[in-house]
């Protein structure tokens, strides 16, 4: 059985919830990127949105769209190789260093054990048990000395994927009106309307993957992205108003 089917189906996790980072992560940097894109527009002709034109604004906003989700989808990836490698070079020198000088590392992991807890006698018989299973030794020293997890059960590309997805998805809501009719200030307010419902959506999405409190989840979300437009909003008012 593969890592990630294992670990999904051990602990009972849904898609959501096993890509929730990318999807939140994507789904929220997609809704804001493009909006701003609207926004701009909008702040810098806001006595008269109609001359900006709607084919300028789904022009730049599909070309922003697919640029950056392009970027983010590549950025997932080759963040999760790198630490695919750091994690593994760091490993590769734990086990030398064990097999080198099993006494000091024995001594450090008794030491990592007191600082969690454990007293010192049950921490230099868990040490010394462990000295002889250098694998495990080095998986417990990764976590507990380097705070690092062991990525076998990610797929870089498959983040990037679920990144990428999530960005086109929900980064394509705020230009939907523009789809529909001309630009015209309703057409803004109705992109306004379309933003506020997918940050809405994504904050389900949050709370209906970690179940934690409803309106935190939503209105965490909802608040940091409308912050994000409404910067984007001032920004282009600033400039061309």
């Amino acid at each position: 059985m593969e890592p990630t089917q294992h670990r999904r189906k051990a602990h009972g996790l849904t898609r959501i919830q096993e890509f929730l980072k990318q999807l939140v992560f994507g789904g929220n940097d997609g809704i804001v990127t493009t909006f701003a894109i609207v926004a701009g527009f909008a702040g810098a002709q806001a006595d008269g949105v109609a001359q900006i034109g709607g084919l300028a604004v789904l022009v730049f906003g599909l070309a922003n769209l697919f640029a950056d989700g392009v970027s983010m989808g590549m950025g997932e990836f080759l963040s999760g190789r790198a630490t695919n490698d750091l994690y593994h070079n760091r490993r590769a020198q734990e086990m030398q260093a064990i097999a080198d000088t099993p006494a000091q590392e024995r001594q450090e992991m008794s030491a990592l054990f007191r600082q969690r807890g454990l007293p010192a006698d049950d921490a230099d018989k868990v040490a010394e048990i462990l000295i002889r299973h250098p694998e495990m030794m080095a998986d417990l020293k990764m976590t507990y000395e380097f705070g690092m997890h062991d990525p076998d059960d990610e797929d870089p590309g498959i983040n990037g994927l679920f990144t990428f997805g999530s960005f086109i998805v929900f980064g394509s809501v705020p230009l939907v009106p523009y789809f529909i009719g001309d630009a015209t200030q309703g057409t803004f307010y109705a992109s306004v309307i379309a933003t506020f419902s997918a940050l809405f959506g994504l904050g389900l999405l949050r709370w209906y993957a970690t179940r934690e409190k409803l309106i935190r989840a939503v209105a965490e979300t909802v608040f940091l992205g409308a912050l994000c437009a409404a910067v984007a909003f001032g920004v282009g008012w600033l400039v061309g108003g």
